[in-house]
């Protein structure tokens, strides 16, 4: 299959040339030989690339989630690199300066399909950027790797918006990146004027390793398609005080606290019989963030039917029986500031309400099922905007 980008540079290059052009991009992405789109970018002479835009982590990877990036120019060519993550929300959106250098914006980013992920709305903000200063944008389509049909979750409640769920859509949403960001470039009444350049041959039932293209970790800690898969639920973890894994060599596959007993949660979890996943008990030391330092008893994830698995359904109920056998005895919601909010509890703001965390203790997984839910009003919202 072939990637945006490829098509773009191999095909319509015209697009980009005689323009001043802006990129947002991070060293993930590469073309379907493996080529960075930035370095193809910086050795073409005849494109006039004027400024670099780094989303999260950095254009080389090299900052965690939620550490400010600073800006710094680019070694090879001198150019700008504009970080859109920074120490205040203010930071996520491109400055007037920094658009007023460039006539276009080529944005090329790996979306992995959950909607906490944050490179989508880095996209989303790019564009309403853009669209205030008439800049035009080229967005390069890329796969959703954990596939294009299944969907979980519901939206956002008003007043729970934030940069893990700037504009409402499910938790895992089934779309790609050029789908969701032009799906919200019209919903939410942006009007950026945007080219999307189309994949060629993906479907939307295929998952990353059914399109032939190597993984490269769009992020410090998204390592595989496993944890890809895992983390419309596993994300759910940060807003506790489990470990999710980071500090480890398997984030989101590994979970646990030192409170935890592995055999007893992974034997109460595997009791529930969910689909497509099994627990398997695990212990584990992280060497970063929560839990550093500290021996750490949990669950290793098995997913064993990626078709029937749902990952939001598995982190509610996770979190509720972790809650439900060690509530008051070791098990504590997050309390630090979450994603440069500080007054909103960071699971609120992960499942887009309070119902979850305010009603965890009553539920029952009839509940919890109603709940990983997505309700048909989406799918017929943004049947206009699925490319393929």
């Amino acid at each position: 299959m072939r990637l945006g980008i490829d098509i773009l540079l191999d095909e319509n290059r015209s697009k980009l040339l005689g323009r001043r052009v802006g990129l947002l991009t991070n060293s993930a992405c590469v073309d379907s030989k493996g080529r960075p789109t930035l370095d193809r970018v910086l050795s073409d002479d005849e494109i006039d690339l004027r400024a670099i835009f780094a989303p999260e982590h950095g254009i080389n990877l090299s900052a965690q989630d939620m550490e400010p990036v600073p800006s710094e120019s680019e070694q090879r060519r001198k150019v700008p690199v504009h970080s859109l993550y920074g120490n205040s929300v203010e930071s996520l959106v491109p400055t007037d300066e920094a658009l007023s250098s460039i006539d276009l914006m080529l944005i090329d980013l790996q979306d992995i399909g959950s909607r906490y992920y944050t490179y989508v709305w880095t996209a989303a903000l790019c564009a309403k950027g853009c669209s205030r200063r008439g800049r035009k944008i080229i967005l390069c389509d890329r796969p959703n790797p954990i596939g294009g049909i299944s969907t979980e979750g519901g939206g956002i409640e008003p007043g729970f918006e934030s940069f893990v769920g700037l504009y409402s859509v499910p938790n895992r949403h089934g779309m790609t990146i050029a789908e969701i960001v032009h799906y919200v470039n019209n919903n939410e009444h942006i009007g950026a004027n945007m080219d999307i350049i189309k994949m060629d041959g993906w479907q939307r039932q295929m998952l990353w390793n059914d399109t032939g293209l190597s993984w490269h970790n769009p992020s410090p800690n998204m390592r595989s398609l496993a944890a890809a898969l895992l983390y419309p639920g596993m994300c759910l973890i940060e807003a506790t005080n489990l470990s999710e894994g980071r500090g480890t060599d398997e984030p989101f596959i590994l979970v646990g606290a030192p409170f935890i007993s592995a055999d007893k949660i992974s034997s109460e979890f595997n009791a529930l019989s969910l689909p497509g996943i099994i627990a398997e008990p695990a212990s584990f030391t992280p060497n970063r963030q929560k839990w550093r330092g500290e021996r750490c008893e949990g669950v290793r994830w098995k997913i064993i039917d990626r078709n029937t698995f749902r990952p939001y359904l598995t982190g509610l109920v996770f979190i509720w029986l972790v809650k439900k056998l060690y509530g008051g005895r070791g098990f504590e919601w997050r309390k630090d500031p979450y994603e440069f909010v500080s007054d909103i509890p960071a699971i609120d703001l992960l499942t887009g309400s309070a119902q979850f965390r305010k009603k965890i203790d009553s539920s029952s997984m009839e509940d919890l099922l109603k709940l990983s839910e997505t309700p048909q009003e989406f799918a017929d919202r943004i049947s206009g905007y699925l490319l393929y």
